[in-house]
């Protein structure tokens, strides 16, 4: 399928505008585990997998210790 040559300058000018918009929402894009100097809060990670398993129900396993005595990689 031919488009003309306006049609054509329009799509590309949209994609350029698109592109621009995304940049701009990557950059105001919020990330609760990451603090303001951009050091992860991993308090605030294991807090909110804490309640996250606590509301789907999800009991936590209990320990096991690996008791295999040749373990190779």
């Amino acid at each position: 399928m031919r488009f003309s040559k306006k049609v054509e300058k329009e799509i590309q000018s949209v994609g350029e505008r698109l592109g621009s918009d995304l940049e701009a929402l990557r950059h105001k894009r919020h990330n609760p585990f990451i603090k303001d100097d951009g050091r992860v809060d991993v308090d605030a990670y294991i807090q909110f997998l804490t309640q996250y398993n606590e509301f789907i129900n999800h009991a936590p396993k209990p320990f096991r210790p690996i008791v295999d005595h040749d373990m190779r990689l």
